[in-house]
């Protein structure tokens, strides 16, 4: 997937922000903070997930996502998102 088509999308970069400024969140919790349906919040996290940008941990029935320390590209987007939101 190309970066344009990552940044594209007001959904994902609202889960972005929202994983950059809370850390480890559940897939309820996102699409609540976020305003969107479990389903489509669901899609969004599995792309960025299969990205590399993002990463789940399972605890019992409960998938927690979170940036992939591991991933240069989540790491980029981190700072990111620090930097944009640090100089509004």
């Amino acid at each position: 997937m190309e970066i344009e088509e990552v940044f594209s999308s007001k959904p994902r970069m609202k889960i972005l922000r929202l994983v950059a400024r809370l850390g480890a969140l559940n897939v309820s919790d996102i699409a609540r903070r976020i305003n969107l349906n479990y389903s489509t919040t669901n899609q969004h996290l599995k792309l960025l997930e299969a990205e590399g940008i993002l990463q789940q941990r399972v605890y019992g029935r409960i998938r927690m996502y979170r940036f992939n320390d591991g991933s240069p590209k989540a790491i980029a987007v981190q700072n990111l998102i620090e930097t944009w939101e640090q100089n509004k």
